[in-house]
């Protein structure tokens, strides 16, 4: 059986596209069906590396006006995606996914600017972040993550290499034969 992740993150879609400046550059100026699904992958990137292998994340987006939409889970790199079913919001769908996990005492964070939501979800276990306060947590991993570009040779560590300099000396002398003299 696996095991259940303790933390639970859920983030509301399109809030953080349109309100987080990490998104906005990939949308601006239009929101073409292109760009915003750039933006999509983008944030699903993020969320999949925010939650890590110890939270587990769901990003719902918005489906209410979309007639099609059923709510179902999609997974993505161990998250679960969803559009809210045609004629609930996301809204609706996160303030119930906060009150379960509430229920359950599941430590949970909410990701959303939206202040109706963050009023609604926010206490006990339930935490909040704003979209722009998640942009710059991911800008803070991507700096931590940042692979260089020049890497520093690796120095192999001997017991020549922790000798002082005179003390390593004499002993070479002394296995020269030299005798230090």
């Amino acid at each position: 059986m696996a095991k259940q992740r303790k933390n639970l993150l859920i983030v509301d879609g399109y809030n953080v596209l349109r309100s987080g400046s990490r998104y906005a550059r990939i949308t601006q100026p239009d929101y073409t069906d292109d760009t915003f699904n750039t933006a999509r992958e983008a944030l699903i990137n993020d969320v999949i590396d925010y939650a890590g292998r110890h939270t587990r994340a769901v990003i719902v987006f918005d489906g209410a006006f979309n007639e099609y939409s059923r709510g179902e889970v999609e997974r993505i790199g161990g998250i679960q995606i969803m559009f809210s079913p045609a004629g609930q919001s996301a809204d609706r769908v996160i303030e119930k996914l906060a009150y379960d996990a509430r229920e359950r005492n599941i430590d949970t964070l909410v990701v959303t600017s939206d202040a109706t939501v963050q009023d609604t979800v926010f206490g006990g276990v339930v935490a909040r972040m704003s979209a722009e306060g998640f942009c710059r947590e991911m800008a803070l991993h991507d700096e931590g993550v940042s692979v260089s570009t020049s890497p520093d040779r690796i120095r192999k560590n001997t017991v020549a290499s922790r000798i002082p300099a005179d003390t390593l000396q004499k002993l070479k002398d002394l296995r020269d034969g030299t005798g230090g003299a």
